[in-house]
């Protein structure tokens, strides 16, 4: 049990696998955007890297298959992890799920691999 919600970042395939394919990319954001219910049920604040990622590409006149989109990617999930608390691994290959999960090992993060592995948070009383 914790007092204090977590930031828990979502991590799972979004581009991996999909071959570019954009109705692929979609369904892969719809399966991470699925577990956010779940982490904000128990008390917590869900993140998902793509949440800010893809903004930031159209903002700079960037697609998923423009060079600069690795250079976004991958170091909005860096960034994010600075001011996550934990990560939640979904399953499935990722190169970049499996580098927020290094990042949050090295940072000493807590990885969790079910919804049901995150503390439930004690909701604070008010007066």
């Amino acid at each position: 049990m914790t007092e204090k919600p977590m930031l828990i970042l979502i991590a799972g395939p979004y581009r991996s696998g999909t071959d570019g394919d954009p109705q692929a990319m979609a369904a892969n954001l719809a399966r991470l955007e699925e577990a956010a219910w779940p982490v904000f049920a128990a008390g917590h604040i869900p993140m998902i890297g793509e949440w800010v990622a893809l903004p930031v590409l159209r903002s700079a006149g960037a697609g998923l298959t423009d060079p600069l989109a690795d250079q976004v990617l991958y170091p909005t999930a860096d960034r994010l992890l600075a001011h996550c608390d934990a990560v939640l691994r979904l399953p499935g290959d990722s190169t970049g799920a499996d580098q927020d999960v290094a990042i949050a090992r090295s940072r000493g993060l807590p990885v969790y691999h079910h919804v049901d592995e995150i503390p439930r948070r004690t909701p604070q009383k008010t007066a």
